[in-house]
């Protein structure tokens, strides 16, 4: 059928809606691969009650903004979204979805205007995760869209140049035989001038530690920017213990500011040119005496911000970030290991007032960064946080809904939005990393 787009919506379809049926206006009917104002022929796929979903079939009026994909895979990997846009229409519609996403959950219009960090569109991940296959022949990819089918790909457009390389070289071991059974996963990561790698290998129950050991010499072998390797093992209750550590457990990410220890199995961002700009976006302007960063992970925002605060305690749950975390902080810098939740918790029972208690100290702080997982704060950390007194709070987000939803305990409690960032860390697809500046 002939259907209009509407718009493109978070998780990178386009929306459009059935004809109406006697109780007014049609369903709503989701396509990917498609641009806001284009008409397609699509294919209805799926019927909900309450949507549908359907499969595009041809342009009939496309947008100006269409362009040829950058990648033979796009279409099938589930990597990417938008290779079909160029890449300031990406921009535009991230920054369409994220206010509209705003308005629509926390019931606000935005006060301010989105201020947008661009990135290359291509080569710019340094950790791209791939699935392997052993039987019955050898194959390294991605999940097709939507599926968890397994897509051979040669190569990866939006991975770093040396990533790729290490792509080819897991093809060529696979040819010729070498990657062992039960290898299922590997995770290439690349320091910040894409000349060192670090590899994390994933295997199945039943992988031989020799055979994976054996393995892991001849990939170094064979490219000797492998720094080093780790080799994990899924146990019969479903949790990974270490099979091996060949060369070294890390990597030095330097950026033009700062060094950071980053092991393998800790977070680390994965845009290779926006490191600095995000450190800039959360921290620039900031000063006081105490800094709380939680979600901290390997400590990028705590480095940073060591010279204009007194003290510094930044908190991870993660026992491989945390370590990475001690290791990078400065002398008035605490690692402390434990969830958000937790560390919370415990400061309320510390506290006498308002305030955040540790290590016998008890004051307000001056700046609370907060760079959750996608699942965003939760009501009760959002809230806890809203009451805290912080005249500063930094949330960096990676989903707009969750950033969204926690807002309205902020902006409830008093707090303002006084800057909002859209910083590109994902061209391609329909991720979107926001960082927002509230003050009270």
């Amino acid at each position: 059928m002939l259907l209009s787009i509407e718009k493109l919506i978070y998780g990178g379809d386009g929306l459009a809606h059935l004809p109406a049926d006697a109780s007014g206006r049609g369903k709503a009917v989701f396509v990917p691969f498609v641009l806001s104002g284009e008409k397609v022929d699509a294919a209805i796929s799926e019927q909900k009650a309450g949507f549908a979903r359907a499969k595009l079939e041809r342009i009939v009026e496309p947008s100006p903004h269409r362009i040829q994909r950058g990648c033979p895979y796009f279409g099938s990997c589930g990597g990417c979204h938008y290779q079909h846009a160029s890449y300031d229409h990406q921009i535009e519609i991230k920054k369409q979805v994220l206010r509209e996403t705003i308005e629509r959950t926390a019931k606000i219009e935005l006060p301010v205007e989105i201020e947008v960090h661009p990135s290359p569109p291509w080569n710019y991940r340094n950790r791209s995760r791939l699935q392997l296959q052993t039987r019955p022949d050898f194959a390294i990819g991605y999940y097709k869209m939507s599926s968890h089918e397994l897509l051979p790909v040669e190569q990866c457009p939006i991975s770093s140049p040396l990533i790729n390389r290490g792509i080819a070289m897991m093809w060529e071991m696979g040819r010729k035989g070498r990657v062992p059974g039960g290898a299922a996963e590997i995770e290439f990561f690349a320091n910040a001038d894409d000349s060192e790698l670090l590899l994390e290998l994933s295997c199945t129950a039943d992988a031989r530690r020799s055979a994976v050991r054996e393995c892991a010499e001849e990939m170094q072998a064979a490219l000797p920017e492998i720094r080093g390797i780790a080799g994990f093992r899924k146990s019969g209750s479903g949790t990974e213990d270490r099979l091996l550590n060949l060369g070294e457990g890390h990597l030095t990410y330097k950026t033009p500011k700062s060094a950071y220890r980053v092991s393998a199995g800790s977070f680390f961002q994965t845009n290779r040119h926006l490191t600095d700009e995000l450190v800039k976006i959360v921290t620039s302007g900031q000063s006081g005496e105490l800094a709380l960063d939680l979600y901290a992970g390997v400590g990028l925002f705590s480095t940073a911000l060591a010279c204009d605060f007194r003290h510094i305690f930044s908190v991870e749950s993660s026992q491989t970030s945390a370590g990475d975390l001690a290791y990078n902080l400065p002398s008035n810098g605490e690692a402390i290991r434990a969830t958000t939740e937790q560390y919370l918790a415990r400061a309320e029972n510390a506290k006498s007032g308002k305030g955040i208690a540790q290590s016998g100290k008890t004051e307000t702080p001056s700046l609370v960064i907060v760079d959750p997982p996608r699942s965003g704060l939760g009501e009760r950390v959002a809230r806890r946080l809203a009451i805290s007194g912080a005249p500063r709070v930094v949330y960096v987000s990676c989903d707009p809904a969750t950033l969204a939803r926690d807002l309205g305990a902020f902006l409830s409690s008093g707090y303002r939005i006084d800057h909002a960032h859209l910083v590109d860390l994902f061209p391609q697809t329909f991720h979107i990393e926001t960082v927002v500046h509230l003050v009270r």
